[in-house]
């Protein structure tokens, strides 16, 4: 039950990071979507590439940029 409250809590965390610098308003449970999802895309993108996140900071700064990157795809997809 705890790890379930602390990943909302960093995909809400990193949601609203990557809306801030992505310039994208959305309510908060789509930032918690976007943070949680992001947070997937970029573990599975840094495990490609070598890199993984340690303790709540590497795992909010590996959903932020997964999180920016989902963002950026999918407005190249629906505009």
């Amino acid at each position: 039950m705890w790890s379930f409250i602390v990943a909302l809590i960093i995909g809400g965390v990193s949601g609203w990071l990557a809306g801030k610098i992505m310039n994208s308003d959305h309510s908060v449970i789509v930032n918690i979507i976007i943070g949680l999802v992001g947070g997937a895309l970029g573990g599975w993108l840094g495990g490609l590439i070598g890199i993984g996140a340690t303790g709540w900071i590497g795992s909010i700064v590996i959903s932020v940029i997964g999180a920016c990157l989902l963002i950026w795809i999918s407005r190249k997809l629906f505009k």
